[in-house]
């Protein structure tokens, strides 16, 4: 079985200092992973990125990343009116 380790960095900041922020994070990667049928190996947080372990190949890694980048943008930008959470600063 192949297997991808991806990651998602903070734009800016510290925001998975936050414990609600960083459970949101988590929760919405574990679920995505059950809705797709993906298996976790390893899924670390520190207070600027997520890191994880997935069983699946660097494409698929990089769509499931998307679509978690995606989702929890949206999330973050809502709650807080700050962002986004992942990606390159707007100009």
């Amino acid at each position: 079985m192949e297997r991808a380790t991806m990651r998602l960095r903070a734009v800016s900041g510290t925001p998975l200092d936050e414990p609600s922020v960083r459970e949101t994070v988590e929760s919405s990667a574990r679920a995505l992973a059950e809705r797709m049928g993906v298996e976790i190996f390893g899924l670390v947080l520190d207070d600027e990125s997520i890191t994880i372990e997935l069983g699946v190949d660097k494409l698929a890694g990089l769509g499931f990343m998307a679509e978690l980048r995606r989702t929890t943008n949206a999330w973050y930008e809502g709650k807080y009116r700050d962002g986004p959470l992942w990606g390159t600063v707007r100009e």
